[in-house]
């Protein structure tokens, strides 16, 4: 059997593209793993922010907001920015680069700041207050799109990583270690940070996605955090922290080069963010309950790629979506299936610029160096 097409990756970009294309193609989804989610999906940090990934990623984040709002996935939180007096114009540039975007973005008087992060050390009196930030339930969001691509009759095969990529006669045949074979008409290739593996296998130039290690640590501390405490988040890109049950997550915010891997914390990264933490607040860390490391993958313009390569049209990008792709997970699927089935935009992805986000930016770029 041929299929239409074959998906590459069953996180939460193969997965919800594969749901969006299931109604209308034969779709085969591969997964290297033995359950889908095993690598970035499974350990993001969970939350939607509208400024996450910068102004040319707010189109895809608000677009998928009323989706994901609408079927459950979010809970209010809100996002706090903060600084020093030092960070005052780092802080008014930041809320710059969204005007005209939609996003709301507040100035905070500092007692505000003090009376929403009671444990902030005085210094840190500058914060600027983003409300439609909200936990999302990437278990959930997953666990839908798996679920609607089975329903759509997508075929879906888990330890089935790919070991070769070969075009003959108008189709793909997709090899693996086990000896299984199958074959598609186009490949899509949502293979997170495999994304340029994948590419090299099928002949293809890759366009630069570089996985980044990210860490976050759990911590135990005291007095325990309030459950309506915001994502406080550095402006100078030092941490981030927010609440989960009386405990914090915390990160770094470190962008560690890597190879394609199932990541690990370092000790280090974990040190650094602890010591970044004790320099802003005034909270007793009583232990570090948990740890763990994902890999955010980034083109060279950290912005995603969704579309057919310019060199080989049957060989459809759908990666590069960093650390922003569980929340702009709704309108990417919605407008990169849209663009392969030659379907015109509907409510969600109208006003989204698709060749902002295509592959082919980077061979004109190579072209006029």
């Amino acid at each position: 059997m041929i299929h239409d097409i074959a998906v590459i990756g069953a996180g939460m970009a193969g997965a919800s593209i594969a749901a969006e294309l299931g109604p209308y193609a034969r779709v085969l989804l591969l997964e290297a793993e033995d359950a889908p989610g095993y690598h970035a999906t499974g350990r993001s940090a969970a939350f939607y922010e509208e400024c996450y990934g910068g102004p040319g990623v707010t189109p895809l984040t608000r677009a998928s907001g009323g989706f994901l709002e609408e079927h459950g996935f979010l809970t209010p939180r809100g996002a706090l920015y903060v600084g020093r007096a030092a960070d005052r114009a780092a802080l008014e540039d930041f809320r710059a680069a969204y005007a005209g975007t939609g996003v709301s973005i507040e100035r905070l008087a500092p007692e505000v700041l003090a009376a929403r992060v009671p444990q902030i050390r005085p210094e840190w009196s500058e914060a600027l207050f983003q409300p439609a930030c909200a936990d999302i339930d990437v278990a959930g969001l997953h666990q839908h799109y798996l679920a609607a691509a089975r329903r759509a009759g997508v075929a879906f095969v888990t330890r089935a990583e790919v070991a070769g990529l070969v075009r003959q006669g108008g189709a793909w045949t997709i090899t693996t270690p086990r000896g299984e074979s199958f074959r598609a008409a186009r490949i899509v290739n949502a293979a997170g940070a495999w994304a340029d593996v994948i590419a090299r296998l099928a002949g293809v130039r890759p366009v630069g996605i570089a996985p980044l290690r990210r860490t976050v640590a759990v911590l135990r501390v005291a007095p325990e955090a309030p459950a309506d405490l915001p994502l406080v988040i550095d402006i100078g890109g030092g941490f981030y922290f927010k609440p989960d049950a009386g405990r914090l997550w915390l990160s770094p915010h470190d962008e560690v080069p890597s190879a394609p891997c199932d990541a690990a914390p370092e000790e280090l990264d974990v040190a650094l963010a602890i010591d970044r933490f004790q320099q802003v607040t005034d909270w007793r860390i009583a232990a570090v309950e948990q740890r763990w490391a994902g890999l955010r993958s980034f083109a060279p313009d950290r912005m995603p790629v969704y579309g057919p390569d310019p060199e080989e049209p049957s060989f459809v990008w759908f990666a590069g979506q960093g650390g922003f792709g569980i929340q702009t997970a709704p309108a990417a699927a919605r407008l990169a299936a849209q663009g392969l089935l030659g379907q015109g935009a509907d409510a969600m992805t109208a006003g989204i610029e698709a060749a902002a986000y295509a592959p082919a930016r980077f061979a004109t770029a190579t072209a006029s160096a």
